[in-house]
């Protein structure tokens, strides 16, 4: 009785806000006024890299000046404190599921340095999360707006989220299904929920995924099969309730095969983890999954999907060691193709991090479940409606997302084994854990719109051309 009670109330709900917008968003209210929602996720950066200087934030701690904050170094015994890195291209540190609870530490937040120096060097792909990618520590290192004048700038204009933390304590593939579906599982059968079990590092890779060995031990599935990702995902409800969604890749199509040379170019497979969702493929929306020129040929004619996801390709991602001058002139260029589209004026575009990437942050997570908070990321809210020079100083993460999705376009529903009609055996409904804040508190629905930044693609910066890479 209850869910059929349900169904009526949430088809009672699409109805009104399908006639509202028919008749213009005018008549929309709050958090309704949001008909897309944009997600850009970037990568390997953690929030005091990026923003640990910005004015009011809650950034890398001083007194009388100076850094309060330092990590052991192996080779010199001393303690090397945070420092300003115009480095271009940064190396970074490992950043698996035991990567994030030594640099943490029991919150004494000091294994950075020596995990990065422990670390793999010259490993054949750069996206190897147990890897190092510079021949020496760069994890102290952080850059301001000196470096990403772009980045600042929307933080300035906009909305700064100083405590988004990751979801999950581990690497990209996890972070990714956790952006898409507020969890990581690994599956046995396929179209059965109830076979998957929480798994936070090997959740069944893709199937050429090139870097295995350092999750040896785990059950991970063959080296060339496919994974089994059976849990429900958030596109089974906007497929469910007729929600129009979008997941944009580089250059198209299901991604591209985990070797160095085709992931510089276009978005590797464990960034875009939707094709081997059960639910999408059973409800025929494998076709969603899609090249980015559609996203710019949408934002130009103002067809944009409800909701969309774009991810990148190695090149412009800023995981290291990809450059961070790339990713934030393509970052700026997805933000300036919506502001000059006519669906500008009801959008909210999520920008985040995926995970630390290895670099230091001084915050210690907060512990929700086995799985997480990992550490913090940067992350931005972008939109007419965002309040403007703000910084939202609420615990969040990427499960803020789906909530904002859901209680916008589902009428509150969530990723509930109890109603969502496709129970798996999560562990925690994430939207509904009680110290998630709420962004629709960054959100002024009653102000004038705010007007378009316009940036430059290629901004002037102190960024240096470099190599501290270790070489292939």
């Amino acid at each position: 009785m209850f869910r059929k009670l349900y169904s009526i109330g949430l088809s009672i709900f699409f109805l009104s806000v399908n006639c509202s917008a028919q008749t213009g968003s005018t008549t929309l209210q709050g958090i309704h006024k949001i008909r897309h929602v944009i997600i850009i996720m970037q990568e390997n950066r953690s929030f005091d890299s990026y923003f640990g200087t910005f004015p009011g934030a809650d950034g890398l701690p001083t007194k009388d000046g100076a850094f309060t904050v330092c990590n052991p170094d192996l080779r010199t015994g001393q303690c090397m404190s945070p420092y300003h890195d115009t480095n271009d291209v940064n190396g970074g540190g490992p950043h698996v599921a035991a990567s994030s609870m030594r640099d943490i530490d029991n919150g004494r937040m000091d294994g950075f340095v020596i995990q990065a120096q422990k670390g793999r060097k010259g490993c054949s792909v750069a996206a190897d999360p147990a890897c190092t990618n510079s021949r020496e520590p760069d994890v102290m290192g952080y850059h301001d707006g000196r470096d990403i004048p772009n980045y600042w700038a929307y933080a300035r204009a906009f909305v700064l989220q100083d405590h988004m933390f990751e979801p999950n304590a581990s690497w990209s593939l996890p972070a990714h299904l956790y952006e898409l579906s507020a969890w990581s599982a690994y599956c046995t059968k396929h179209d059965d929920p109830k076979s998957c079990s929480n798994e936070l590092d090997a959740p069944g890779l893709p199937a050429d995924y090139a870097y295995r060995n350092q999750f040896s031990g785990t059950r991970d599935v063959p080296q060339g099969t496919d994974p089994i990702y059976a849990w429900t995902d958030l596109t089974y409800l906007l497929h469910k309730y007729h929600v129009t969604w979008g997941y944009y890749v580089i250059p198209g199509g299901p991604g591209c095969k985990g070797d160095a040379r085709s992931e510089r170019f276009c978005t590797p497979e464990i960034w875009n983890p939707l094709p081997y969702f059960d639910t999408v493929k059973d409800d025929g929306d494998l076709s969603r999954i899609q090249s980015l020129d559609n996203f710019y040929e949408q934002a130009r004619n103002g067809t944009l999907p409800s909701v969309s996801w774009i991810a990148p390709a190695f090149a412009v991602s800023e995981h290291p060691p990809a450059p961070v001058s790339a990713g934030q002139s393509w970052v700026t260029g997805l933000i300036n193709a919506v502001m000059q589209g006519p669906d500008w004026k009801d959008t909210a575009i999520f920008l985040a991090w995926d995970d630390w990437g290895g670099f230091y942050d001084h915050e210690v997570p907060p512990v929700v479940d086995q799985n997480g908070y990992g550490l913090r990321v940067p992350a931005m809210i972008i939109s007419p409606y965002a309040k403007p020079h703000y910084i939202d100083r609420q615990i969040l993460s990427f499960d803020a997302y789906l909530k904002f999705i859901e209680d916008d376009f589902l009428g509150g529903l969530r990723l509930n084994p109890k109603t969502d009609g496709r129970p798996d055996p999560r562990p925690t409904v994430r939207e509904d854990v009680s110290i998630l804040g709420d962004l629709t508190k960054d959100f002024d629905f009653n102000q004038a719109p705010l007007p378009v930044l316009i940036l430059s693609t290629h901004p002037s910066t102190d960024l240096m051309v470099s190599q501290p890479a270790v070489s292939k």
